[in-house]
């Protein structure tokens, strides 16, 4: 798996700094509102002031080193340190915690009473601090994410895990991993339950570095698990609820991706368009040839539908209302928006679009991602289509 626990915010921050950034979006809607039916792009005064403080950082700290860290494929340990210091590392962490309390909901787990002590210890780490990586996918389980093969047994009153995890996002900073692993497999998927592991678990290694076509900076690695012994008390939630879990964050997720992608399509549409209104050809500014209008206004036309897409997935879900469908639909949407406007982009900047010295080509490179992970976009459109017809059988 190539993303979650890293939150949305972080990764829309790391794989662009378009010059307008659709925060809302990733960090979803957390004021009252008014009983009063609101505009889905009006944002409250709380998104409004979270949306500048991320737009300063990304422009006076990330953009510096975008290109750097792009080449080197590694993030700059000082944006991971001013993030947490801003606050946007705890965006969706509980303000008791040490969090900012400013997501879609304050946890998009399950937290009982019975993991109260897991809470007190990781979430200030993690508001303040400390990088999270969710560990599901396997070489075996990709799309088919519940066919890991993943194993905790029990072993007195602790558990021994086994096995190997691929595409980890955040794995080579991550100072805690969430890992799912099936601690029955007489039950299928619902024996697949989610464990905390600390970085320093004797017998937990972390793999490759994947060099990887887009988002660089962001690591993505293997994961090893052998014999690694956790106590019962760091099973995350119920035993065999795991996959519970999973599906929870997913559909998260995939609204984060949504707004990563919202953001790149923007990013890439606002670098591009002062140039097609500078330069000339045959005497005539390019942006106003018509062919050239006609294509700008149906990509401009498919980033708002893209934003309204995603803005509706993270007031559902903020809301509390379920949300599978929504964010499938803006995470397929979005991503295909995305490449359309990279591509396009590139075409409409000519020559110098493919270049290295003009930043189009960086978010061609990021936007691929956003059909692959958190869901391909075939899963996504088997779970719309699922969605549908349930809807039509009852």
């Amino acid at each position: 798996m190539l993303s979650t626990v890293a939150r949305p915010l972080l990764r829309a921050s790391l794989a662009s700094v378009p010059r307008r950034m659709p925060v809302a979006a990733a960090t979803a809607a957390t004021a009252s509102y008014s009983t009063k039916p609101q505009p889905l792009t009006i944002l409250t005064e709380d998104e409004q002031m979270l949306a500048s403080t991320v737009a300063r950082f990304a422009e006076d700290k990330i953009r510096p080193r975008v290109r750097q860290m792009d080449a080197v494929g590694k993030i700059d340990a000082d944006i991971l340190k001013g993030l947490h210091e801003q606050g946007l590392m705890g965006v969706e962490i509980p303000a008791e915690y040490g969090g900012t309390n400013a997501s879609f909901m304050s946890a998009c787990l399950d937290w009982p009473r019975s993991i109260r002590a897991s809470k007190d210890k990781y979430l200030p780490r993690l508001a303040t601090d400390m990088v999270g990586s969710f560990c599901l996918s396997e070489a075996g389980s990709g799309s088919d994410a519940f066919a890991l093969q993943t194993k905790a047994e029990k072993k007195g009153d602790d558990y021994i895990l086994n096995g190997t995890k691929m595409w980890i996002t955040n794995a080579a900073e991550a100072g805690v991993f969430l890992v799912m692993a099936n601690a029955d497999f007489s039950k299928g998927y619902k024996g697949i339950t989610c464990f905390i592991v600390d970085r320093d678990t004797p017998g937990l290694e972390i793999g490759k570095k994947e060099d990887k076509l887009g988002i660089r900076a962001s690591s993505t690695c293997s994961v090893n698990l052998t014999d690694v012994r956790v106590p019962a008390s760091n099973i995350l939630g119920k035993f065999g609820q795991g996959y519970k879990y999973a599906i929870s964050m997913l559909n998260e997720g995939r609204i984060g991706i949504g707004a990563q992608m919202l953001g790149l399509a923007q990013g890439v549409f606002d670098v591009t368009m002062p140039y097609l209104h500078q330069r000339k050809q045959f005497g005539t500014i390019i942006a106003e040839f018509q062919g050239m209008q006609h294509q700008i206004a149906q990509v401009a036309t498919e980033i708002t539908a893209a934003r309204l897409l995603v803005y509706n997935a993270a007031r559902l879900q903020e809301a509390g209302r379920p949300v599978a469908q929504e964010a499938a639909m803006a995470k397929l949407y979005a991503s295909q928006v995305a490449e359309t406007s990279a591509s396009k982009c590139i075409e409409w900047l000519g020559g110098v679009g493919f270049t290295k010295d003009f930043p189009a080509e960086k978010y061609y490179r990021d936007v691929k991602i956003g059909k692959i992970y958190e869901g391909t976009s075939n899963i996504q459109l088997s779970t719309i289509a699922k969605s549908i017809s349930a809807q039509y059988r009852s």
